[in-house]
């Protein structure tokens, strides 16, 4: 408030407290003939504040002081777009786990999102590997404090906690992120292909959202576009493993050379990342898997994609009797509570030497599914997916040459994304110009109509709209054409921008500040 005031120095400032209903009205008049803003905010006392300028010939007006203000940032400033995110790069699983957000909990998530003062706009990008959250923030720094209290208060975990772990980016490097993530240049094993399917179920699950607007709708769909492009012009995809297929191979890196195709296996989960654990063991040798799942519908379904095994199936009663007849357990379910921990497995028969001497259980589920308490229990080892990294270490030259080949597609779609994120600040303009002429046209058409009365028939007044018509596209024309920007002429971002401001100077099409009113006044009717 002081900054905003500040701006006025000067100025004849008359301030009278009042009490005015919830939520309460904070109001700001500018007495200039050409400004006046009325905002709605939340504060435990309101004022009235009509600000009077000092008749002074030589100061700028109080439109301009207003725009230079504080305020400046909703009126003037692009909107950011930013991610707050958690991966598996920097945060443990133990954090992770905690904030994870089920797919079918995305749409609730992103109303909460969107009904923080400062947020706009948001998406929720949650997987094995990271917990990410994109938003379009009104402020960058009121923005992150809102969605880190607000993911300390779903996950139950310290600001200073995730503060601690998490990443930040804004606009164009949130962008570039989200191109490489779908990429699978962010993932534990470069290339691999699920993470682009996750992008897309985050924009197939989210749209018809209402905080799933038009600039994160837009970056997810590029996104996916831009994985989809590097995997079809660079081999990065070639020889990369899933998160599944780590798994597999991590279990093959424990078990003697001479078990890898007689460990008894069991699955506990036939989703997709199961089918997945399916499709490498088969790849690698293996005939016979046990499958725990709650219905035999999906087992079934698995039954038929590979016919070649024998697959068995078990109900979750038995999940405890299985697991002491398997010397290999993969699980990979949806369950928010731990299936396996010390007192579950300290009673479990031993296995035998020829795979080791020891079971293995391979957890690929966030919330995990096995607790790290199981590593307590004599001849018995858990691995996590925070364990992967140790299998996808190698051909690491490989992998970054094609990275690089993949980082020139991605600062090309990058600078296409940005012209179209840009071109947007033209559109209320457009907008604008088109009502101005339209408001002349009618009424100079209304006023031609009523000279002619009733010597005019019908043919006659349809032919003089058509014509004012024409005329007035004629002379749009031009100037909406050099309000358009999408990066693909020789005319610069730069060169759009100052052909707005001018059209905005010449036919005064700033001259109230409704933007600012419009986007405070609909963060207070959300919370309503």
């Amino acid at each position: 408030m002081a900054a905003f005031l500040n701006a006025f120095a000067g100025e004849s400032i008359f301030i009278s407290n009042a009490t005015p209903p919830s939520p309460s009205l904070f109001k700001i008049t500018t007495k200039h003939p050409k400004a006046r803003v009325n905002v709605r905010c939340d504060s435990a006392a309101s004022s009235d504040v009509v600000i009077q300028k000092a008749p002074n010939a030589s100061s700028l007006s109080a439109l301009q002081q207003l725009k230079t203000s504080a305020a400046d940032r909703y009126t003037k400033e692009k909107s950011s777009i930013m991610v707050i995110g958690l991966s598996i790069h920097s945060t443990p699983v133990e954090i992770r786990e905690k904030l994870a957000i089920p797919e079918a909990e995305w749409p609730r998530a992103i109303k909460e999102l969107c009904a923080l003062n400062h947020i706009e706009e948001a998406a929720v990008l949650c997987t094995c590997n990271r917990m990410e959250i994109y938003v379009v923030a009104l402020s960058q720094h009121r923005g992150v404090k809102e969605v880190t209290e607000w993911m300390s208060k779903t996950g139950g975990i310290p600001v200073s906690e995730i503060s601690d772990h998490r990443f930040l980016l804004y606009n164009s490097d949130a962008t570039r992120h989200i191109f490489q993530v779908s990429a699978g240049l962010e993932s534990l094993v470069l290339g691999e292909g699920q993470i682009l399917a996750q992008v897309k179920q985050v924009a197939k699950v989210s749209q018809g959202v209402a905080g799933f607007g038009r600039n994160i709708s837009g970056l997810f769909k590029h996104a996916i576009m831009v994985g989809k492009r590097v995997r079809t012009e660079t081999r990065i995809s070639e020889g990369a493993v899933s998160v599944s297929s780590a798994a597999v191979e991590l279990a093959l890196m424990k078990l003697p050379l001479s078990a890898h195709t007689t460990a008894r296996v069991l699955l506990i989960g036939a989703g997709k990342m199961g089918k997945l654990v399916i499709k490498h063991l088969v790849s690698k040798g293996c005939t016979k898997i046990v499958v725990v799942n709650r219905s035999i519908q999906k087992v079934d379904a698995l039954r038929e994609d590979f016919k070649d095994i024998e697959i068995i199936y078990k109900p979750v009663d038995d999940m405890m009797t299985c697991a002491g007849e398997a010397d290999v357990i993969f699980t990979s379910t949806s369950s928010e509570t731990p299936l396996f921990l010390k007192e579950n497995v300290m009673g479990l028969p031993h296995v035998g030497s020829d795979v080791g001497g020891t079971r293995l259980f391979i957890d690929i589920s966030v919330p995990r599914n096995v607790g790290a308490c199981v590593n307590d229990v004599e001849n018995t080892r858990a691995y996590n997916v925070d364990d992967l990294k140790e299998v996808v270490a190698a051909n690491i030259d490989d992998r970054l040459r094609k990275a690089m080949e993949a980082q020139t597609i991605i600062d090309e779609e990058l600078k296409v994304f940005e012209a179209w994120r840009d071109s947007l600040e033209t559109v209320p303009t457009i907008r604008k110009l088109r009502a101005y002429a339209e408001r002349i046209r009618t009424s100079d058409l209304e006023k031609c109509l009523q000279k002619l009365g009733d010597t005019a028939n019908n043919n006659t007044k349809k032919a003089v709209e058509v014509l004012s018509r024409g005329i007035v596209n004629k002379l749009l024309h031009g100037p909406l054409q050099h309000l358009r920007y999408d990066g693909t002429d020789d005319r610069t971002l730069d060169e759009t921008l100052e052909n707005m401001h001018a059209l905005n100077r010449m036919f005064d099409l700033e001259t109230d500040i409704s933007l600012l009113e419009e986007k405070i006044r609909a963060k207070v009717e959300q919370q309503k």
